[in-house]
């Protein structure tokens, strides 16, 4: 399957690989995975320096149509992605414009460079997490 990827639930990380010819179908079999398994909220790191994306405009759209209607699943955790080429950074820059998720998402040229900018990203969930449930009266409850 030109769509790979491993849904880590012990460390809630999802690790992606795509390569050979991706088309609209896989990506949506991969989506309907991250539901199904509840892995919406992990980070995600994608590696596509091997794919070759084959998606219409109209493929776009769905795929930016599919993203909005997960707006239910949020907070999704951030993406970070591996690209190469030129046609699939094209790709991803349109889907990221489109989507209109509410969680980061970054193009990397590298594996060091995506898992960094990751960990960092983590980090930040993190703290923002934990700020939240100990500041008493961060949801406005005590007014």
């Amino acid at each position: 399957m030109p769509v790979d990827f491993q849904i880590d639930r012990e460390n809630q990380f999802v690790t992606v690989t795509m390569h050979g010819v991706v088309v609209l179908q896989e990506i949506l079999d991969y989506f309907d995975a991250l539901v199904v398994e509840d892995a919406m909220r992990y980070p995600k790191l994608i590696d596509t320096r091997q794919a070759q994306p084959q998606l219409s405009d109209d493929d776009v759209m769905v795929l930016g149509a599919r993203v909005s209607a997960y707006a239910a699943y949020d907070p999704r955790g951030p993406i970070a992605t591996v690209v190469t080429s030129r046609q699939t950074t094209e790709f991803l820059r349109r889907f990221m414009n489109l989507g209109g998720a509410e969680r980061p998402m970054q193009i990397f040229t590298t594996m060091e460079e995506a898992r960094a900018w990751l960990r960092a990203a983590m980090q930040v969930e993190v703290k923002r997490g934990s700020s939240a449930s100990t500041d008493p009266g961060a949801d406005g409850s005590d007014r």
